[in-house]
């Protein structure tokens, strides 16, 4: 079954990578702790039987592909006339005391767009403002809080508070909830104001759907993921095998350091030749891991790694001492030509469907020059 993971690693200029050791990795997670979708609940029988067997293949998995760590995912810089720096809040044509120019936007998504479809992964920067990432990221905390007393009092169903997660322990996918001005404002200087939906439409085109809304939070002792695709190659009813699925967009609220657990991405394995070898598990598989280079989402805090939803990725170990959690806000925007993706959403299900990338940028414009959208508060008013 394909799951969204806890689904990045520019690290902080100030940390080096090093090799993992296997005595270096944590005790195994308190039997007691919060589950996939972030309730409180006793992990046992047969789902921490298999929790433990995916946290040894994670493990392993890590010295695996030691060797082959390039480092952090760098910031793709999109060389545009009259804007120095890619990217995103605030990029402004040279002079320019408005918003961002349209067209530079534009020419910066073809460019990110160009580096997405050949690697599989690739890193904007400056897209939330820290003041806005910083709301955001108090928003969800407060949020997850809230969600998990409903959900544990039997208020509210799981399903529209948290999405499933590979690995439970110590992680959940809190869905995100139109209406909440934390969340438009995030929306706001994601999809209007930076190269991010530029990149998706030259990708997919103004249609793509909505398909993800969603926060992912890894606490301190969130275990090691093992590496997988959060699709299969070829989907489910796309007109072509070669057709990618989803673009997923991670923006970090906090800025990622190594010990927290940041995802490794394996550019370039977003094709049918290394999703071949990756199901293959009679050798092939631990080659590839073992020779593919990979690299570690570091991401300072308001940038942004979006990523192919095929291309092979694990989210690492939280081993925070300093206890911080891990908090990537994120969307994601489906093809059009797919039926279905073969993975469910990490989305409210009262909003399925309900947005294309035309549609929410149109409303998002709606909200910031009449103070309100129709759109959006008939959606908030349908949420449970």
């Amino acid at each position: 079954k394909y799951v969204m993971s806890e689904t990045g690693v520019a690290a902080s200029p100030h940390d080096a990578w090093q090799p993992p050791h296997r005595t270096a990795l944590p005790p195994p997670p308190p039997r007691h702790s919060r589950g996939a979708r972030g309730i409180s609940c006793q992990v046992g029988g047969l789902y921490a039987d298999q929790e433990a067997v995916i946290v040894a293949r994670g493990a392993m998995e890590e010295e695996l592909m030691a060797g082959a760590v390039r480092g952090p995912l760098e910031a793709h810089v999109a060389k545009v006339k009259g804007v120095g720096a890619s990217g995103g809040f605030g990029a402004k044509p040279k002079g320019s005391k408005g918003k961002a120019d349209g067209k530079v936007l534009a020419a910066e998504g073809k460019s990110h767009a160009a580096v997405l479809k050949k690697e599989g992964v690739v890193r904007i920067d400056n897209v939330l403002s820290a003041g806005t990432a910083d709301l955001v990221r108090d928003y969800a905390m407060a949020l997850r809080e809230d969600a998990l007393r409903e959900v544990e009092a039997g208020s509210i169903g799981q399903i529209y508070r948290f999405a499933d997660v590979l690995l439970k322990t110590n992680r959940c996918d809190l869905l995100m909830p139109i209406g909440a001005d934390a969340v438009h404002a995030a929306l706001d200087e994601v999809i209007c104001r930076s190269a991010i939906a530029p990149t998706i439409k030259t990708l997919l085109g103004d249609d793509a759907p909505l398909y993800e809304l969603s926060c992912l939070i890894s606490d301190p002792g969130s275990q090691r993921q093992t590496v997988h695709p959060d699709t299969p190659y070829g989907a489910l009813g796309g007109l072509s095998a070669d057709e990618p699925v989803l673009y997923t967009c991670f923006i970090a609220l906090q800025d990622i350091s190594l010990d927290m657990g940041p995802t490794v991405w394996l550019p370039g394995s977003n094709t049918a030749e290394s999703h071949g070898r990756f199901g293959d598990h009679d050798g092939p598989k631990d080659e590839l891991l073992r020779s593919t280079p990979s690299v570690l989402g570091t991401l300072p805090k308001g940038c942004c790694a979006i990523f192919d939803s095929r291309t092979l990725h694990c989210g690492t170990a939280n081993r925070s001492e300093a206890g911080i959690s891990r908090a990537l806000f994120y969307v994601s925007f489906k093809n059009p030509k797919i039926g279905s993706p073969g993975n469910p959403g990490s989305i409210r299900p009262e909003l399925i469907n309900k947005l294309t990338l035309k549609g929410l940028r149109a409303a998002l414009a709606e909200l910031k020059t009449k103070g309100k959208s129709e759109v959006l508060e008939e959606m908030a008013s349908s949420l449970h």
